[in-house]
């Protein structure tokens, strides 16, 4: 956002005064042209571009003018936090467990009641075209199902159709080997019915997020009302015990992490070299949790992130784990040169 200083040699016929005795003037753009020069003034200044490629639906094709990468204002997802949405991570050419990410979206679009303006298959070749047209090797995908556009009503009843739009990201990220520091969230995590949809309404996570920054922790832990372990504010939590089992909070009262149910069936090979005895998805204490022998964040972009301390506690003897790096070496192997099945090629141009 602008600051009133980048009007100052505006003349007042072009402002509209607040009326306060303050002085500050607000600048009415006469034009579209107008306003569109201002946006590109800021993308002007960036030396590079973070979103090559936008779809909306509402706009009907792909976007790679940043300055009009933007939704309406009276999209219910916007002003009622009406939508879902999902990520797909994008690794030297290639979409990985898009397949997985889009069922998952699906599946919460329809515990939103948002029907999908488009069948399966064609949000699918959308997707596949958008990150053709950004040029983008690496970063992630994102894309959202809205009620859509219509008033500012409660209800989507007003809403002629809902909307699908998609972002791509260019963005860095590597495999994670250094440990983090987390604690233990004292903002109330949702309800299942919610915490099991990847819908927008993020606010309790952000708010999460905050505290475990402001507590020099990289992120926080829920546990819920039982106290049991459930995740972290947008990535699940897993644990290695003392009996060498892999242990992931069961996933009935949190989001079913696509990466997390993945490294399920990669740690298989790891119990097959008698590495680890197990794996499963159980309910676990903090008592259980804080007292196992290793401890991780997973999710797409990480995709094994170390936690070596919780609530300034160590976790084990406080340094990264060695099977948290031999799981994390399996997922990024997975990420980089798994089956067909797992990686969809890009059709760049």
């Amino acid at each position: 956002m602008e600051n009133s200083s980048s009007y100052s040699d505006q003349k007042s016929g072009d402002s509209l005064e607040a009326g306060n005795g303050s002085g500050f003037q607000v600048h009415v753009f006469s034009s579209s042209s107008e306003l569109l020069e201002k946006l590109h003034e800021k993308w002007n200044s960036v030396k590079k571009q973070p979103y090559p490629a936008m779809y909306s639906s509402t706009f009907g094709g792909i976007i790679l003018d940043p300055a009009m990468m933007v939704i309406p204002i009276d999209d219910h997802m916007v002003h009622r936090g009406h939508g879902v949405f999902d990520t797909a991570i994008i690794l030297n050419g290639y979409l990985y467990e898009l397949d997985a990410h889009l069922d998952r979206f699906l599946r919460s679009a329809s515990n939103a009641r948002i029907s999908s303006p488009f069948p399966r298959s064609v949000l699918r070749s959308i997707l596949v075209q958008l990150s053709a047209a950004s040029q983008c090797k690496k970063g992630t995908l994102r894309y959202w199902l809205s009620a859509g556009p219509g008033d500012f009503l409660l209800s989507p009843a007003g809403c002629p159709t809902s909307a699908f739009y998609a972002v791509v990201i260019d963005e860095d990220f590597s495999q994670c080997k250094e440990g983090v520091k987390v604690v233990t969230s004292t903002v109330p995590m949702k309800a299942p019915q919610f915490a099991t949809m990847k819908n927008v309404n993020y606010l309790p996570n952000v708010l999460s997020q905050m505290e475990a920054e402001e507590k020099g922790a990289f992120a926080s832990i829920w546990v819920d009302e039982e106290g049991y372990i459930a995740e972290g504010p947008n990535v699940n939590v897993a644990f290695i015990n003392h009996d060498k089992e892999l242990l992931l909070p069961s996933f009935d009262k949190i989001l079913s992490g696509c990466t997390a149910k993945r490294l399920l069936e990669l740690a298989s090979k790891l119990v097959e070299q008698g590495r680890l005895k197990d794996v499963k998805n159980t309910n676990l204490t903090v008592e259980e949790a804080k007292g196992a022998a290793e401890m991780m964040f997973v999710g797409s972009t990480l995709p094994v992130l170390p936690i070596i301390s919780w609530d300034e506690q160590p976790i084990g003897d406080g340094k990264v784990g060695e099977l948290t790096m031999a799981l994390s070496d399996l997922l990024w192997d997975d990420m980089v040169a798994g089956p067909e099945v797992q990686r969809i090629p890009v059709p760049y141009v």
